[in-house]
């Protein structure tokens, strides 16, 4: 029955990471609701697509950076889905410079989406999670947020800070068999990395083991292991998807 899945929470769940995420959870079986920041009408095919698994699916526009817009996302789940079993903070944003060259307004917009986003989203989850006594909360940080990066001082920063958000809420929420944990993807074939030249992309293969880049399913099948009861016992932990680029 549709009031017995399980609900998944996206934000930034339309391209990348994020959509493969909800394909892979859809076909779980999950109930989706993905955040996005345009209007929902452009995302028709995609709502087609996970429905097509036999599930609801529910977009919602908003901005995770502004408290009020994210309690009114989580809201507008509730009432569609009655509860939020699994959130998965996926939102996030470059904006790369040398710090001599960085603007104050590019280090808070990557501040305020990916880490200030990641709060807000799961500030207004927990109290549901309590509630019913269980939740899994999934942080999407960064290699570069464990190792830094040069020219990513504000997107090192912001992935660092979702590092020690997410061991400190797991130890708050433990008790209430809230697992938390957070996933470090290293250089992911996603739009973010898409801009990045020919000669840049052989420069960094050259740094991982493995000798590619990873692919959005990587990420997204680790996510699906952590939302499921075959991670019951994990929980605090910062799982790279890297091909042992970081070590």
């Amino acid at each position: 029955m549709e009031s017995e899945r399980q609900v998944a929470l996206i934000t930034g769940g339309t391209g990348g990471i994020g959509k493969e995420t909800a394909l892979t959870l859809a076909n779980e079986g999950f109930s989706i609701a993905i955040n996005c920041t345009s209007e929902p009408s452009k995302y028709v095919d995609l709502k087609k697509e996970i429905e097509e698994k036999g599930v609801k699916c529910l977009f919602i526009q908003g901005d995770v950076s502004n408290f009020d817009e994210a309690e009114k996302m989580v809201k507008k789940v509730i009432e569609e889905f009655g509860k939020i079993d699994v959130l998965v903070n996926n939102a996030g944003i470059t904006r790369d410079n040398l710090l001599m060259r960085m603007k104050k307004e590019d280090f808070e917009a990557v501040i305020n989406v990916n880490l200030i986003g990641t709060f807000n989203m799961t500030k207004h989850v927990v109290p549901y999670m309590m509630k019913k006594r269980y939740g899994r909360i999934i942080n999407m940080a960064s290699v570069v947020g464990v190792g830094g990066n040069a020219g990513q001082a504000n997107y090192s920063a912001s992935k660092a800070g979702i590092i020690g958000f997410t061991k400190s809420l797991a130890k708050e929420l433990g008790s209430r068999n809230i697992l938390v944990n957070a996933i470090a993807p290293g250089y992911i074939k996603t739009p973010m990395t898409d801009v990045l030249s020919d000669k840049v992309k052989e420069e960094i293969k050259k740094q991982i083991p493995l000798g590619t880049l990873g692919e959005p399913k990587d990420v997204a099948k680790l996510v699906k292991f952590l939302s499921s009861e075959d991670s019951s016992y994990i929980t605090g932990q910062v799982i790279h998807v890297d091909g042992g680029m970081l070590m």
